[in-house]
């Protein structure tokens, strides 16, 4: 390496360090030591005893809240997501239209990511009360409004209701999208008498793939990792019926202290994440379009 080269090398790691050093001391450090907790029994007090593989084993052999948690989870994922997903399309392509106080519209639908998802949870506690704006809202139509956190059977309904609150961000980068669309494409599909449900279809929906991907992975992610809506709200109840892999992982490690536990939690969380991204990658590739490929 030449003289130069060498000092372009040395001021290189020079202005990466602190990104290097946060990496390996906040990330990288604490995956590996993690890694090592979950085959030991460790209280976080006293010194960890080493029992290899027995935290999986148990959890996936002995523990039905686990099962249950995952349940829970993958069911929120799966709804929350396409749902946000559809909403965000939506409200997208209403907001690309030509209507009046638009820019107001857009600042409204994107306002409710900014308010802190603690601030949000504790409004929707009030919101879904028995006595709460909701039921009274159905009660006007004659529907009797159930306990929405403290039935089994609609506590998930209004944690996916909560989650779709937050579409705004996934509908901004939908609009983006729109707007870049080649107006041309539109054009020569009405000279071939295309019209506007078909335009949608054939046009806009396979130039927005790209974010509409980027939308799917981000949601799969933040819907598994979900913790503040039930903590707040639920902390798990009724009967585990809102339990989800966070807050178990949070309650094993820092409510019962079994770290090595909730660290063998933490990793198969990891692993059903990374599977379940692999398979939105592999099939992206029959859905997702790039200007940029060549065909």
């Amino acid at each position: 390496m030449s003289r130069l080269r060498r000092r372009e090398a040395i001021w290189f790691y020079l202005f990466a360090s602190p990104w290097i050093i946060g990496f390996v001391v906040f990330l990288l450090g604490p995956m590996i030591a993690s890694i090592y907790i979950s085959l030991t029994d460790w209280d976080s007090f006293t010194a960890p005893k080493w029992v290899g593989l027995d935290n999986y084993t148990r959890l996936l052999t002995e523990d039905p809240v686990f099962w249950k948690a995952l349940w829970n989870t993958f069911y929120y994922a799966a709804v929350s997501v396409p749902l946000g997903l559809v909403i965000g399309l939506w409200l997208a392509n209403l907001l690309n239209k030509g209507v009046r106080f638009r820019k107001l519209f857009r600042t409204l639908i994107y306002l409710p990511t900014l308010v802190p998802l603690v601030a949000t949870a504790m409004i929707f506690k009030m919101v879904l009360a028995p006595s709460g704006p909701l039921n009274g809202a159905l009660g006007v139509f004659g529907i009797p409004g159930p306990s929405w956190l403290l039935e089994a059977m609609w506590v998930k309904p209004a944690l996916i209701l909560l989650s779709v609150w937050g579409a705004g961000a996934a509908t901004v980068l939908l609009l983006a999208a729109m707007k870049g669309i080649p107006r041309e494409l539109y054009e020569a599909a009405e000279v071939d008498g295309a019209g506007p449900v078909r335009q949608f279809w054939s046009i806009t929906i396979p130039q927005l793939t790209p974010i509409i991907f980027f939308n799917l992975i981000m949601g799969l992610i933040g819907a598994f990792q979900v913790f503040s809506q039930v903590y707040i709200l639920t902390k798990g109840g009724p009967d585990n019926a809102s339990q989800m892999m966070v807050p178990l992982l949070f309650n094993e490690a820092f409510s019962f202290y079994h770290m090595g536990y909730a660290s063998a939690i933490s990793w198969l969380l990891f692993a059903v994440i990374l599977v379940f991204t692999l398979v939105a990658f592999r099939t992206a590739r029959r859905w997702v379009f790039y200007e940029t490929e060549v065909k």
